[in-house]
């Protein structure tokens, strides 16, 4: 039996390294690149319009290419209309528009430049899209009538330096935090540096580990800082003061200490409980033998940081981590190109692709949670790897019976019995 495949949404010129869903338009922003090496591979942000095709299915529609001139996006993080883009040893800011303009059918204006660019240049689609009016469109038989033309535009506002490392400067994560009112970033110089935003001053940088920044992610009302680095440390932190290390290895007595280090963390909401909050860390083997032991999720009380439940999820080192509004469900992706989705409550495998991608997947990001967007699904889950490919992952609605059909069938069941019994034993009723 082959491997199982899903089809791309997306392919783009230039290796993929995030990618990240707008709440308030829709849009899906992916961002890589061949960086500063002349290559002949371009560096740009992606911005592309997701329709749901049918029940299940999407295709998507590249409306806009930001060239990002010299410097590959390797992180990026969305805020109100505002995206943080991790280049090299900066935090590129910048400002997109999403509007529309009427147009006459057979006229064409040409792009505005590299900031503005008017939509449907680029269209791949899933299964079930038809492509028949964009046929009719390239062979100029559309009628003479007047259509919306999409347009994005992006402006550079600021940048800062967010990594200060001599040698090899690399912002690893960036992130706003929930109210938006942070910019936080993470790099090889293993400083954490906090902006104020919009007006970007400086708040806090300090030392948080030794070696690289893996991950970091704020709770909501900013009262604490998790940060996640390569020298085994998963810590939180409050403002620039160290609260706290978590050891998750302490639930597992036959794991010796220094075996696995932490790659990456979320906060995450609690279905139906308003007040409750989970952090979720996976733990990698720090050094891989012939036969891989597998890697771990843990789930953690969000508010006093002990440890709920640690699961095994697979040998297949983890490279990605995500987790749904709604905080139901678990996106993990691998070095090996597969993905997987898992429930957040009982961390159980609901959903799993062996080597969706051809390498390793840089980025996950779940699907706003709105029928129009989602669809008949339960989950739907964006990956994007180094092969160039944007995918969309689906897990499909599971059929349930109302309730009152359920008890229907209960009292027609007891009736039955009860008629059997007296007709099988006279009397006995």
């Amino acid at each position: 039996m082959g491997k199982r495949r899903v089809p791309d949404l997306y392919r783009s010129p230039f290796p993929l390294y995030s990618v990240k869903v707008d709440p308030r338009t829709g849009l899906v922003i992916t961002a890589g690149g061949g960086g500063a090496s002349k290559t002949g591979i371009k560096n740009a942000v992606h911005f592309l319009e997701l329709q749901l095709v049918g029940e299940h299915s999407y295709s998507a529609t590249l409306l806009h290419s930001h060239d990002t001139d010299t410097r590959a996006t390797m992180n990026l993080a969305l805020g109100d209309g505002v995206i943080a883009a991790g280049q090299d040893g900066t935090c590129c800011l910048m400002k997109f528009k999403h509007g529309s303009q009427k147009k006459d059918g057979k006229a064409a204006s040409k792009d505005a430049g590299n900031s503005v660019q008017k939509g449907n240049a680029r269209r791949r689609t899933g299964k079930g899209d038809k492509g028949g009016q964009e046929g009719a469109a390239a062979s100029g038989d559309m009628p003479d009538t007047k259509d919306e033309t999409v347009l994005i535009s992006v402006t550079d506002l600021a940048e800062v330096q967010s990594d200060l490392n001599p040698q090899d400067p690399l912002q690893k994560v960036v992130r706003f935090s929930p109210d938006l009112s942070l910019l936080l970033t993470g790099g090889t110089d293993g400083h954490i540096r906090v902006w104020e935003f919009p007006s970007l001053k400086k708040k806090f940088d300090f030392k948080a580990h030794e070696g690289e920044i893996e991950d970091l992610d704020m709770s909501p009302g900013n009262k604490h800082l998790v940060t996640v680095g390569r020298d085994f440390a998963c810590s939180v932190w409050s403002g620039n003061q160290l609260a706290m290390g978590l050891k998750w290895f302490e639930t597992m007595p036959h794991i010796a200490d220094k075996t696995y280090r932490y790659m990456a963390c979320r906060f995450g909401k609690v279905e139906d409980q308003k007040d409750a909050l989970r952090l979720y860390t996976v733990q990698i083997p720090h050094k891989r033998d012939r036969k891989p032991p597998p890697c771990f999720i843990t789930k953690w009380d969000g508010r006093s940081f002990l440890p709920m439940l640690t699961a095994p999820c697979g040998s297949e080192v983890i490279s990605s981590l995500a987790v749904s509004d709604s905080g139901t469900f678990l996106g993990l992706g691998t070095v090996t190109g597969s993905v997987a989705i898992y429930i957040s409550f009982s961390l159980q495998k609901l959903y799993y692709v062996q080597e969706s991608h051809g390498i390793v997947v840089t980025d996950l990001a779940f699907l706003p949670e709105h029928k129009h967007i989602r669809g008949n699904n339960e989950a739907a889950m964006l990956s994007v790897a180094v092969d160039s490919r944007c995918q969309v992952h689906t897990v499909a609605n599971r059929r349930s019976f109302p309730i009152w059909l359920v008890l229907f069938f209960c009292g027609v069941m007891v009736v039955g019995v009860v008629l059997l019994l007296q007709h099988l034993f006279p009397g006995f009723i």
